[in-house]
């Protein structure tokens, strides 16, 4: 059985080829990638405590291994950040990851007030398992006709992975769906994680599954929309971290001109209250 300490390392090792290293190409492999040989010599291991490692028989490498492992890598500030979490949960060490409750779905007065101050802008209360906690009418103009508030509890992950509309809604679908598989593992709570994935999994089949395993660290940049309007939006987003809450207030601004021109338009034809869910 492997850990999400180990599946990274993996990932990450299949994903460089030799060569960009220096390093020379020894003909067929049984997979692709760098060698454990190779990883474990440029991180000044033994390959048999990086096999360990992998294989999740190993699950408190020293910060030294650590840190080894990602130089050998070559991780970006993003993937080292994601590397040590992992080290934390396969080891057992992060407190907020074996808080036993479910996420907080109340969202507090003073974060809904800052939503009724960013009217009519888009913005939304979420949680790392998606759901959306309470939204602005900006938002509500943006996403009507997607689906997407179809539910009396919406979640964006669930949307993302089993609404066909959601890949024409988001141009880039890979990357979305990469971030709310990414942001998965961030979650409060193992338990409602774990009960959180294994329902979506059997909705959403094995691509879901597979996106949970690779870890890829999201870039997040500019969220390309294709509204059922016709409009194509590019959108900046901002978040908030609600640390105490495990929450984020995640606020959605036009890239461009003709965006915030098509916002307008949206706004006009379509405007409520704001709303929360609890």
């Amino acid at each position: 059985m492997g850990s999400p300490l180990g599946d990274f390392i993996r990932t990450k090792r299949d994903s460089i080829q030799p060569r960009s290293l220096g390093l020379p190409d020894r003909g067929r492999r049984r997979s692709p990638g760098l060698r454990r040989s190779d990883l474990a010599t440029l991180a000044g291991i033994s390959v048999e405590y990086l096999t360990r490692i992998e294989q999740g028989r190993d699950r408190n490498p020293s910060v030294a291994v650590v840190s080894s492992l990602a130089d050998a890598l070559g991780l970006d500030p993003s993937e080292r950040e994601h590397l040590r979490y992992l080290t934390k949960i396969t080891g057992g060490e992060c407190s907020a990851r074996l808080h036993p409750g479910p996420p907080p779905r109340e969202v507090r007065p003073p974060v809904l007030e800052t939503l009724r101050l960013l009217e009519p802008g888009i913005a939304l209360v979420t949680n790392r398992l998606g759901d959306v906690l309470a939204r602005t009418s900006g938002y509500e103009s943006l996403t009507r006709g997607t689906g997407l508030l179809d539910s009396d509890t919406p979640n964006l992950t669930h949307y993302v992975f089993t609404d066909p509309r959601a890949r024409t809604f988001f141009t880039d679908w890979d990357d979305i769906a990469d971030e709310q598989v990414f942001d998965l593992w961030l979650g409060p709570s193992v338990g409602h994680y774990e009960r959180f994935t294994s329902e979506l999994a059997r909705t959403a089949g094995p691509d879901f599954t597979r996106r949970l395993n690779r870890h890829v660290v999201p870039r997040r940049g500019t969220l390309r929309l294709a509204h059922p309007s016709g409009c194509e939006l590019h959108l900046l987003r901002e978040t908030l971290e609600l640390t105490a809450d495990a929450q984020q207030l995640v606020v959605l601004l036009p890239a461009d001109d003709s965006t915030a021109q098509a916002l307008d338009e949206l706004r006009r034809r379509s405007h409520g209250p704001l709303r929360a869910i609890s």
